[in-house]
């Protein structure tokens, strides 16, 4: 018995170390991801006079294209390279994508070259450095919960510490210094991945073991290429960006119907569930991509940027720096949900996904209230930091609440076999809503705003959020009203599952 708990004892301890290592790489990729994010809208206006209407259609097909590509990405990592060399590459093309940005400022071609080798870098990263962490821990359920608990911490710790940091080297250095900075950070990680990969090696999967030919290295690279083209033209061309999001949407809807037909009728019910309530996941992306574009704008226009207590002044942040205040509220509100959901569970009175979406939407829709009444009913055209600490706290909250269980929805109502393409259409289906998001943007985007006044500019900016408003309070409605529907249906999903076991 003692011989067997030492030996679980050690191998539990090479499993952590080895997840360390993905650990390691994963904090700094977001570092350097979101920390161009943090700038990019402010990068696009202010240094490459992009109008906000414009700026906002490039970022929002940026992040549809960076959504869309890891669906591409996990398949060469599973299939042809291995996840291990699959997230090596993608990393290495992501470093690339930055310094280029850093080089590229001065050419607008060389924007959207740049930004494509980040979104196909993206591809290859994100979803092989998470299959990685589940080959760690694929026999060890409650260990794989504490590891993604852990890896989620790692994106906002990576996300908060360069949403900071980048748009202070931005005032302070130049754009070029935040971008290099992006790029010495996720430099680090993989360096410090060469350093410790050895700890990897009994978790990758066959394919890392197997040398890789010329030939298919070759054909990667052009992939790679091609991959990288093609993006550039979708993000050149608005037209063309929507095209491919029609052709999407179709197609999604198309395979979720011969997902539904060809299907055991007893996964029916679950599947309704599933789809009813990625539709409404996918609506939470249309608020998330405002963080990135017109409240980012909204903080550079209308926001007193300084943060004081009564007379006492704390310190002044940047207009990009407010993003920041996402990943914050993230993980200070993780462990008090998880804690929240460990009680209540213990209890059997635990809420249901369903209800949880409802109240997601709710705090979504306080979040853009207080923006809007502020704006309303505000004195003067600056308002103070903190309403938008406020405004980020609902926000962040109703993330945690929809999106944030999207693929726990998933996990819980999909089989095994669909569970892939399910994860996958959900990734795509995040990515249209970054583009809606966009289009939802531009309410406030006039062609002449960056010549308006800052007392026109709130009234602008006071319409979009009573828009954004109207539609959580649109989609809350719609949940309550299926609230009884979706209860049934997992009343019946139960009984199914019931069957067939």
């Amino acid at each position: 018995m003692q011989a067997s708990i030492v030996t679980t004892s050690t191998s539990l301890k090479k499993k952590n170390s080895a997840f360390s290592v993905v650990l390691f790489i994963e904090l700094w990729e977001r570092f350097g991801y979101y920390g161009m994010q943090s700038i990019l809208a402010l990068f696009l206006s202010q240094h490459m006079k992009f109008s906000d209407y414009n700026a906002n259609l490039l970022i929002a097909a940026f992040g549809t294209m960076t959504y869309a590509a890891p669906a591409l990405g996990g398949w060469i990592g599973d299939k042809v390279l291995g996840n291990q060399r699959a997230m090596l590459y993608g990393s290495i093309i992501l470093a690339l994508g930055y310094l280029l940005l850093a080089s590229a400022m001065h050419y607008t071609g060389g924007i959207y070259i740049t930004m494509a080798i980040i979104s196909t870098g993206n591809g290859l990263f994100k979803p092989n450095a998470a299959t990685l962490v589940r080959r760690i821990y694929e026999e060890n359920d409650s260990q794989l919960d504490i590891a993604f608990t852990l890896y989620y911490m790692a994106v906002n710790v990576g996300s908060t510490i360069s949403m900071l940091l980048c748009p202070y080297l931005k005032d302070n250095y130049g754009w070029d210094a935040a971008f290099i900075a992006c790029f010495v950070g996720l430099l680090l990680g993989i360096i410090n991945y060469f350093i410790t990969r050895k700890k990897l090696t009994p978790y990758v999967s066959p394919k890392d073991h197997s040398a890789i030919s010329t030939s298919i290295l070759s054909l990667i690279f052009v992939g790679i290429l091609l991959c990288s083209t093609l993006i550039t033209v979708i993000l050149m061309f608005p037209t063309i960006a929507q095209w491919c999001i029609s052709a999407a949407i179709i197609l999604i809807l198309f395979l979720w119907i011969q997902m539904y037909l060809k299907i055991d009728p007893s996964y029916r019910a679950g599947l309704r569930i599933v789809y009813l309530l990625t539709l409404e996941g996918m609506l939470y992306f249309v608020f998330y991509q405002q963080m990135s574009t017109s409240l980012t704008f909204f903080a550079l226009r209308n926001v007193d940027l300084s943060f004081p207590i009564g007379s006492y002044h704390l310190f002044n942040w940047s207009a990009g720096q407010f993003q920041a205040l996402n990943p914050i509220w993230i993980m200070i509100l993780s462990p008090l949900l998880a804690k929240l959901y460990a009680t209540l569970g213990n209890k059997q009175k635990d809420f249901s996904i369903a209800t949880k979406f409802v109240s997601g939407f709710f705090f979504v829709g306080i979040g853009f209230f207080i923006w809007w009444i502020t704006c309303l009913y505000t004195h003067t055209p600056y308002i103070s930091s903190w309403i938008m600490v406020a405004g980020y706290f609902f926000l962040s909250l109703g993330e945690l609440l929809t999106s944030g269980l999207g693929l726990a929805v998933i996990a819980r109502y999909v089989p095994a076999s669909m569970n892939g393409f399910m994860t996958g259409s959900y990734f795509m289906a995040s990515g249209i809503s970054l583009y809606i998001g966009g289009k939802i943007a531009n309410i406030a985007a006039p062609p002449n705003m960056n010549t308006l006044s800052a007392d026109k500019t709130l009234i602008i900016y006071q319409g979009l959020f009573f828009n954004l408003f109207c539609l959580a309070a649109v989609a809350l409605v719609i949940l309550i009203l299926f609230l009884p529907l979706l209860h049934k249906w997992d009343k019946k999903y139960k009984q199914d599952m019931l069957t067939v076991k």
